[in-house]
């Protein structure tokens, strides 16, 4: 059933368990690629472990691979095809594939983290779930960071021409089209290698959460940051495991672990990000960047140019069957937007 029984659990070493863990009668592995530092491995997934380790009255444990066994874009797979029982990762790092994942990547929706992991949960599960876009594996959660914003090493930005031609990391999904709008040059790249494109001088700048500015050291490379009030873009996240670990555990195990997940890991993931986020706001200034909230003027240009944005999941929903409008709308009312 679980890989650490079957194959060993590469990067897992049995010696090093946590009495729980050698004592449940199911382990399940998280595959890893962030630092074990990082809050969604510290305060999302390990706690989420811990939760499902009281739910199930200790017979199941989840053990978090100490070193990584892919790339970030290909854990979806590596879970699917049963590498590791579980996995989390960004839905854009991988193009074209969850269309529909672009409803809680839309500007604008909300400065919460959790208010909008919360109604984008309660949206998955009501209207967007037929579609199965997440086939192959058991979809625990889904969740997004705190609102994204603008930060540069070293020009100001006070206006969409301040942005044009600006080379800037953006993390992929609806966030690439957010910059394309705005005249930003996109650079791919995934999150722990954004201090090598900016140090280097591969990027102007970046488009991030402001938890991941200073967890990711770049509050030493960039100089200013511009707050866009709601976001300028949302990143959305999965969690998943692999369907064939999902279909050998018990009726109770499986009732035990999907009232720790949903909405409750959902809500779990939101909190987290707006305390890092708020962490992430004073380690910046404590850096000395200077930081700032986008102007009324500088927000009357930005959203001009967002006009019409939610097509590209209004348009998605409609290839798949789904309401989309009826969709956005419960998410937007849901999130407080």
């Amino acid at each position: 059933m679980s890989i650490l029984r079957t194959i060993g659990a590469a990067a897992v070493i049995a010696a090093a368990l946590p009495a729980a863990s050698l004592a449940a009668d199911t382990t399940l592995t998280v595959s890893n690629w962030l630092p074990p530092s990082h809050p969604i491995v510290r305060d999302i997934i390990i706690p989420w472990g811990e939760a499902v380790s009281e739910a199930t009255e200790g017979r199941v444990a989840v053990e978090v691979m100490a070193a990584p066994i892919g790339k970030p874009p290909a854990q979806y797979d590596l879970v699917a095809d049963g590498a590791a029982d579980i996995g989390f990762g960004v839905h854009g790092y991988t193009p074209n594939r969850f269309g529909l994942t672009t409803i809680a990547e839309l500007p604008f929706l909300t400065d919460s983290s959790e208010a909008l992991s919360v109604a984008y949960q309660n949206v998955q599960d009501e209207f967007l779930a037929p579609a199965d876009e997440h086939k192959g594996v058991h979809l625990l959660a889904v969740w997004v960071h705190g609102p994204g914003n603008i930060y540069t090493t070293s020009a100001t930005v006070g206006s969409v021409a301040d942005l044009e031609g600006k080379k800037m990391r953006v993390g992929g999904g609806l966030a690439n089209m957010v910059a394309q709008r705005l005249g930003i040059v996109p650079v791919s790249a995934p999150s722990p290698q954004v201090y090598e494109i900016l140090s280097n001088g591969v990027a102007d700048g970046i488009l991030f959460p402001p938890e991941s500015v200073p967890f990711f050291k770049i509050d030493s490379v960039l100089k200013h940051g511009v707050d866009v009030p709601g976001g300028l873009y949302n990143t959305s996240f999965f969690m998943i495991m692999n369907e064939g670990t999902w279909d050998d555990l018990s009726d109770a195990d499986k009732a035990a672990i999907d009232g720790v997940s949903g909405e409750a890991l959902a809500r779990r993931a939101g909190q987290a990000w707006d305390a890092a986020d708020a962490a992430g706001q004073e380690a910046m200034k404590a850096a000395g960047m200077d930081i700032s909230t986008a102007s009324d003027d500088f927000m009357g240009e930005i959203e001009g140019k967002m006009e019409g944005i939610d097509k590209v999941f209004l348009d998605a929903a409609e290839a798949k069957g789904i309401d989309g409008a009826a969709a956005l709308a419960a998410l937007k009312e849901k999130a407080g937007s």
